[in-house]
């Protein structure tokens, strides 16, 4: 009775037929039945059982928040990649395609935000394709993690004590117990993990300033290389090839978008860390590659770090030109706490998008299952199977094992970074087909809908083009293989869940938009507790 006097008490004046946000409180509007429930008449336990964060504990914090959307942007690529990339293509072309990728990240995390932020739950993408567009993309839009066999051989660079099936193992057995635990101890973990990334990253760029303008070194280099032996290599090709490589750094980016659902106030957190998305990918990506074109010239032989290690990775020639001799051991340390990042990062995020998917009937319903911690013990297991896969695969060699599974990751990811844009784009019709105001989104993405077609067009060239080497000079049917073979499990899962459910596109009239979305209250209660932060703190919290 008090709930229908306050939401008498809130109701507008007006005949306006827009959408209002409910003023009930988040419990009892996320009770209600979801649209794709097997029966319109579950009784209160089904309901309960059903509910898509039924049994999470929202632990994750706002500075768990912003360092993992921090973290996340920092992948092994950066320290390992970055110098191939500037000689392949000159440091001008290489400015030129992270610029252009790292502008199609933020424009796909802006889309991730606005759907994050108006309905933060576990799953998050899988879950939103499932509700906006079909249950079979949502089902198909899932992505795996193999960097458990790039740790073994990240260590072999100190000394070879351990096979490396065993070392893979160890860090298996670790990241499933910390995924068993609370997703506090997962943030707690994500956020010192980034610390050291950071710190790293903020190092190094004021070295690279030192070295470039002559502090340091010896010499000033300025724009030396710029000129001799230039700023372009290989022309439009080497850009292009650049592009495909850039991208591949960028992914993971996107983890902030699944912890959504187990953030303390997703209404503050989520839209503060997407919006600062931009000048992450500013600072350590941009300033990255223009200081490493400015301090090394493209023609260096160490700069292709062919063997893929960090004793001629770019930051350690960068660090050897101020006379830091460790920068090897440096940068090999710093590798391997991104790598263990990555994997726990990895498993989270598959366990919740597993979890996600039993609880809109898209998986076995024991996946959707929480102990007393809120962690999807079954899905955390169900995660680690590509682990042990890993282990086998490192039985036969690290090197080649973490090979074969890198392409199907990283053609996954851009996969789902294609749905995501792709989604937002439906879920913003369907809102307005609904007659609901954008007014009343908590976060709304920037451009739309150029921005989501922008991402989506270039997420499918990117897929597309990324074995172009395979028909070059002549065609070689292993690399096209290699570089193709990650687009087969999504064709095979989507057709595969097709086939079998027979469920239909949802109608945009049909879309729900009230199961598990914020509510006014949820607002007032974000913006309620964001206020009580000291100043200092929200000023802190505005910069990282």
């Amino acid at each position: 009775m008090i709930e229908k006097v306050l939401a008498h008490q809130h109701e507008p004046s007006s005949g306006s037929n827009e959408f209002q946000y409910d003023l009930q409180k988040t419990e009892d509007c996320e009770k209600t039945p979801s649209y794709f429930s097997a029966s319109n008449n579950l009784n209160q336990e089904d309901i309960e059982t059903n509910h898509i964060q039924d049994g999470t504990v929202r632990g994750l914090s706002a500075r768990h928040i912003q360092m993992i959307s921090l973290g996340g942007a920092i992948g092994t690529g950066l320290f390992l990649s970055s110098g191939s990339n500037v000689a392949e293509a000159g440091p001008a072309g290489a400015l030129i395609a992270y610029c252009v990728v790292g502008f199609m990240v933020y424009c796909i995390m802006t889309c991730l935000g606005e759907m994050a932020t108006f309905m933060p739950v576990s799953g998050s993408f899988n879950h939103y394709a499932t509700r906006f567009v079909e249950p079979s993309l949502g089902f198909a839009l899932v992505t795996i993690a193999t960097e458990l066999a790039a740790a073994a051989t990240i260590i072999k660079f100190w000394k070879e004590v351990l096979p490396d099936a065993a070392w893979s193992a160890i860090f298996l057995v670790l990241t499933v117990a910390v995924n068993f635990l609370s997703v506090r101890i997962y943030g707690e973990l994500e956020y010192w993990f980034a610390m050291i990334k950071i710190v790293i990253v903020i190092v190094f760029i004021i070295i690279g300033i030192l070295v470039t303008t002559g502090a340091v070194g010896g010499n000033t280099i300025g724009f030396d290389y710029w000129n001799n032996p230039g700023a372009f290599n290989n022309g439009a090709e080497g850009t292009i090839s650049v592009l495909l490589a850039a991208g591949f750094s960028f992914q993971g980016t996107e983890v902030v978008g699944i912890t959504a659902g187990e953030a303390k106030n997703p209404t503050k957190t989520v839209p503060r860390a997407i919006r600062n998305t931009f000048w992450r990918i500013l600072i350590f990506y941009i300033c990255t590659i223009f200081l490493i074109g400015m301090c090394i010239p493209y023609t260096n032989e160490d700069l292709l770090n062919e063997d893929g290690g960090p004793g001629t990775a770019s930051f350690t020639l960068v660090f050897q030109l101020a006379g830091i001799g460790v920068g090897a051991h440096v940068i090999n340390a710093i590798v391997l706490t991104s790598v263990l990042s990555a994997l726990n990062s990895s498993m989270y995020t598959t366990s919740r998008t597993l979890m996600g998917l039993a609880r809109d009937n898209n998986a076995p319903a024991f996946l959707g299952r929480v102990n007393k911690y809120g962690s999807p013990f079954w899905a955390v297991c169900f995660s680690s199977i590509v682990g042990f896969a890993c282990v086998f695969a490192s039985i036969y060699s690290a090197e080649q094992a973490f090979e074969w599974f890198l392409s199907i990751t990283a053609v996954s990811g851009f996969i789902s970074w294609a749905g995501i844009s792709a989604v937002h784009i439906r879920f913003r019709r369907a809102y307005t087909r609904q007659g609901r105001s954008i007014q009343d989104l908590p976060y709304k993405a920037i451009g739309y809908p150029f921005s989501g077609l922008f991402a989506t067009i270039l997420c499918i060239l990117i897929i597309l083009g990324q074995g172009y080497g395979a028909f070059s000079p002549q065609f070689d049917a292993v690399t096209f293989v290699t570089n193709y073979i990650g687009i087969v499990p999504f064709f095979l899962c989507y057709v595969g869940h097709k086939l079998i459910t027979r469920k239909r596109l949802i109608p945009l009239e049909e879309v729900d938009f009230e199961t598990g979305r914020v509510t006014r209250f949820d607002i007032e209660r974000d913006n309620e507790q964001d206020e009580k932060l000291p100043r200092w703190k929200r000023i802190v919290a505005w910069i990282i």
